[in-house]
């Protein structure tokens, strides 16, 4: 399984939100000009959420998970 593959799928989703939240607390945590942590952390938690994969369209692939998916069954 290629990474990209690995990001479209439902373990994917989830370790995008889970990496959203770590820098999300990261954030309150450490304060001051880290709060750039927590755009990037709503960005991964917003991708894993509403399913699609920004790196996708970089391969030519489509951005929403579903779609993503289809192109790599068997």
């Amino acid at each position: 399984m290629s990474t990209l593959q690995f990001l479209g799928s439902t373990a994917g989703r989830w370790a995008r939100i889970i990496a959203g939240l770590t820098l999300v607390a990261l954030t309150v945590v450490l304060g001051g000009w880290w709060w750039i942590l927590a755009v990037l952390g709503a960005v991964f938690i917003a991708a894993g959420s509403f399913d699609f994969c920004l790196l996708a369209p970089l391969f030519g692939k489509p951005l929403q998970g579903p779609d993503f998916r289809k192109t790599h069954t068997s």
